[in-house]
């Protein structure tokens, strides 16, 4: 891609409207100083002392962080939180970035979907992360709750030109995007051809239907049934997107981007990234870049070409689920 088209794609991105529905999280890093170890008397265990806190949006959020990043005409979020403490954070964090949380929801029966991240920090040195601690909700999402969802997805439908759909709960029923809202979703996209629907899925992309389809080599084996060593991902690509009638965007880490569309397949060459380097999150700026980029008239391979640009400038935001915006975006394209 030439540096002019980059600039003419993205100069129409204060225009564009955009909804996203999903599984929202809080990423909440707590930075360890090493130099103040102690063992606890009580247990004689390790005890890690925290001289930082950095609550900020996480998975279907992260790609919320993403697209502000962009300056779009206006972001909005369909999806829920608990009534709890990570929620407050979460909704708070949301907020700083412009996001309209209408219809995202606070429920006293859900907990926050949220990703505790420890954090050992040395001077002059890499982030080094230790288990995570993860908390989400454990039993089916309410079916007055699916009703709230799909009646702020439908509300919000009307008033975007792209809609994005992250499913990043690994039990679909217990998250934002179950089955019926999934079917939602495929309903909203076959009445509105002329907006853009685009889905992401940890575990279940399978599901969707009457959307573009961005997912990973691994989930693209996963859901044809083959080892993932053996794939053909440019093949099985063409078959998917001969199969739905709609773009398949299949990112394959240091090798690139594979798009299939129209019946064509296209292959965009990964761009090297020397160490250190961290992926957390690079598949969500590749999503946001994608979708932004097609409701701005984008290609599909135009659009894989930006995302393509974006993963390779997130990957080198250590500790960090990072963002990319439009300035980084041309000088990694001048810098190639």
């Amino acid at each position: 891609m030439e540096l002019e088209r980059l600039r003419a794609i993205t100069a129409r991105y204060a225009v564009v409207r955009v909804a996203l529905i999903g599984d929202i999280a809080l990423d909440r890093y707590l930075h360890i100083d090493p130099a103040l170890a102690e063992t606890s008397i009580e247990t004689g265990l390790p005890v890690h002392n925290v001289v930082a806190v950095r609550p900020q949006p996480g998975a279907g959020g992260n790609v919320l962080a993403n697209l502000a990043a962009l300056g779009p005409g206006a972001l909005a979020a369909v999806g829920f939180a608990g009534e709890d403490g990570e929620g407050m954070e979460l909704r708070r964090a949301l907020a700083s970035l412009g996001v309209d949380l209408t219809h995202f929801l606070t429920r006293r029966d859900r907990m926050t979907f949220t990703y505790t991240k420890p954090l050992i920090i040395r001077p002059g040195r890499p982030p080094e992360e230790l288990s995570r601690i993860d908390i989400r909700s454990r039993t089916p999402t309410p079916p007055d709750l699916e009703d709230d969802l799909i009646a702020g997805l439908s509300a919000r439908v009307a008033a975007a030109d792209v809609i994005v759909a992250m499913d990043q709960v690994p039990e679909p029923a217990n998250g934002v995007l179950t089955r019926r809202v999934k079917a939602a979703v495929a309903d909203l996209a076959r009445a509105h051809p002329e907006k853009i629907f685009i889905a992401d899925s940890r575990t279940q992309i399978g599901d969707f239907a009457a959307v573009r389809i961005k997912t990973n080599r691994s989930e693209l084996a996963r859901h044809f049934g083959v080892e993932e060593a053996r794939a053909d991902v440019q093949a099985l690509a063409l078959r998917w997107s001969g199969e739905i009638g709609r773009d398949v965007f299949v990112t394959c880490a240091d090798e690139g981007i594979v798009v299939a569309s129209g019946g064509r397949v296209t292959h965009i060459p990964g761009i090297p990234a020397a160490p250190p380097i961290d992926v957390v999150g690079a598949g969500d700026a590749v999503l946001a870049h994608i979708a932004m980029a097609l409701a701005a008239g984008a290609t599909a391979v135009e659009a894989a070409e930006l995302g393509n640009l974006a993963g390779a400038v997130v990957v080198k935001k250590i500790g960090t689920t990072g963002t990319a915006t439009v300035g980084e975006l041309a000088a990694k394209l001048s810098s190639l």
